[in-house]
């Protein structure tokens, strides 16, 4: 893994040497902002219908979550960059629902549960621009779990009176590759404006039998030098 990573950087250094070399310009920047993420994928549909089975008590939900890291925007040619970066980002998927028992209805009992999957993504972006600051981008995406824990909340009106969590790491894949993409607006004084979306393309699982996939849809703010 970490010879991936490595191997990476000095590439991309030696891009950026080249550009330097020929006085482009190249930006370097920081960006942050919100994930929405959640699983997809054949389980999980199935795991649908076992929800809806329960009369609705349960419903998947996104997981809220935040984004933040550095790039660098690499000119090749006019209109025309590439931008990795290295970005902590926030992801995982929530089940939240009320507990179906119909002596507890006036307690409006609930219970949410959570998986909080904490990673360190690597994309590497091309960005076409298409007239002044407007752009889209795309691109691979590598991502390392460095952190990954289940949540349990339960409570009544309003109070919890559960609150525990763990680590759920042991049996999910450490390495996620995925495709990005999205649009974005590069301001004359350097403010960055994107919207984009992570589609992953392996299962979250290490043996690959728990078909489901990360999903992150993000809205960043940034800043180029």
């Amino acid at each position: 893994m970490k010879r991936i990573f490595l191997l990476i950087a000095v590439v991309l250094g030696f891009i950026a040497t080249k550009v330097n070399a020929q006085q482009q310009p190249v930006r370097f920047g920081m960006k942050a902002g919100l994930n929405m993420a959640e699983w997809q994928g054949e389980t999980v549909e199935s795991a649908q219908g076992l929800l809806d089975l329960a009369d609705g008590n349960l419903n998947r939900k996104m997981r809220e979550g935040f984004h933040v890291g550095g790039v660098v925007s690499i000119p090749v040619a006019k209109g025309f960059e590439i931008e990795p970066g290295l970005i902590y980002s926030q992801k995982g998927t929530r089940l939240v629902g009320t507990l179906p028992i119909e002596r507890l209805d006036l307690l409006n009992a609930n219970a949410t549960i959570t998986n909080k999957a904490e990673y360190i993504d690597l994309p590497v972006m091309a960005k076409v621009f298409v007239g002044e600051g407007f752009h889209i981008f795309g691109g691979p995406q590598l991502s390392y779990l460095v952190s990954n824990k289940v949540q349990v909340q339960a409570g009544a009106f309003g109070f919890n009176a559960v609150n525990t969590e763990w680590d759920m790491k042991s049996g999910f894949r450490e390495l996620d590759v995925a495709v990005a993409g999205g649009v974005g607006y590069r301001f004359a004084n350097g403010i960055n404006l994107s919207a984009g979306y992570d589609y992953g393309l392996n299962p979250i699982d290490e043996n690959g039998s728990f078909k489901s996939y990360n999903r992150v849809a993000k809205a960043s703010v940034g800043f180029s030098f």
